[in-house]
């Protein structure tokens, strides 16, 4: 199969804000013989989009294309022998024309060329817009309970800004093994429809004071974990608001990046602190194959449920207003952008 000698991605020259963000022709991708080519048909935008674009994260080069998670349908396999003898290859059952999701950096592009482990096969009984809404922050809240802190049947847990994507997955996940889920949010509506996917408590962080708040709901004993995708400014009391023996799950930064700070903190109650990254949770291929195969069971089931917010243009005035509704606050659940049918 011939493919054309260039390709439309979503790129940035330097870092800044969403002006920055350009669509732009850029060279097809060089295929390696042990990668898969997949033809986009969607991308979800994520926070991490925004570190890279920010210089939170430092691009590797310019221009940088972003993104890290997209789904299409396969237009290449690999070439290498070694890697299609490869048992763990073969467990996954790639062919051309089947859909899949991809956890890949630089993948907000019409083609992406990534290496099969990062590329996680679409049952049939999973849509691909469901798909792209769900893989990284599905993946993100099911490793995250189960190995930054394994949510257990009793444990009261504290999420903040639980009415966005990855809040509202693990509401939904925490829920399903029996927890008591308190979350913040920023509005009334948004509350409602974090109590619809089965939160317990919702705060309101701008008019109620939310550490006074969770010391009343867990009768001054605080919360089992805290999994924090806000950053800077809830840090501090963070550590107010959990028990004794209590772990803190640092997710995201959302607010700013957490300034150094001394280990002793943790000394009071004995608490642990995790700043994990699911890629290093779903770093081997059988890590890979197990959270992928529990993400879509999920899925499938109804345990999760995705809620897309909006539908973005593959353009670049699309991809900069994507950006500017994920920081506002004033979204919930997951944003997407269509690329091709």
């Amino acid at each position: 199969m011939s493919y054309p000698p260039t390709m439309q991605a979503i790129t940035i020259s330097k870092t800044g804000g969403p002006e920055v963000i350009e669509k732009r022709e850029i060279p097809f991708p060089k295929v390696a013989p042990s990668h898969l080519l997949i033809k986009v048909q969607y991308l979800g935008v994520n926070f991490i989009d925004t570190y890279y674009r920010e210089g939170i994260y430092p691009p590797s080069e310019f221009p940088f294309v972003i993104g890290k998670e997209s789904a299409g349908v396969i237009v290449g396999l690999p070439t290498d022998e070694a890697v299609l003898n490869d048992p763990d290859y073969k467990k996954r059952g790639y062919k051309e024309g089947s859909r899949v999701a991809l956890d890949y950096l630089s993948s907000h592009a019409e083609y992406v060329a990534a290496p099969w482990k990062t590329v996680y096969p679409i049952p049939d009984s999973v849509s691909t817009l469901t798909a792209v809404s769900a893989l990284v922050q599905g993946l993100t809240a099911i490793s995250f309970m189960e190995e930054a802190y394994n949510v257990q049947k009793g444990d009261i847990i504290l999420i903040h800004t639980v009415a966005g994507g990855l809040g509202l997955l693990m509401t939904q996940l925490a829920k399903s093994r029996g927890a008591t889920v308190i979350g913040t949010t920023s509005t009334p509506e948004k509350a409602a429809l974090a109590k619809a996917n089965g939160a317990d408590h919702v705060i309101l962080y701008k008019s109620e004071d939310t550490v006074a708040r969770v010391l009343e709901l867990t009768n001054g004993e605080g919360v089992h974990a805290v999994f924090d995708g806000v950053g800077k400014d809830t840090f501090d009391s963070d550590f107010v608001m959990l028990r004794r023996k209590g772990t803190l799950v640092s997710v995201g930064n959302a607010s700013g990046a957490v300034p150094p700070f001394p280990p002793i903190k943790l000394v009071q109650k004995n608490l642990k602190l995790l700043r994990p990254t699911m890629n290093n949770y779903t770093y081997t291929p059988a890590e890979v194959l197990y959270y992928g195969n529990a993400l879509f069971s999920l899925l499938a089931d109804g345990t999760l449920k995705t809620q897309v917010f909006k539908e973005y243009p593959f353009t670049t005035e699309g991809v900069r207003q994507a950006q500017i509704d994920l920081t506002g606050g004033k979204t919930t659940g997951k944003l997407v952008v269509k690329v091709s049918d």
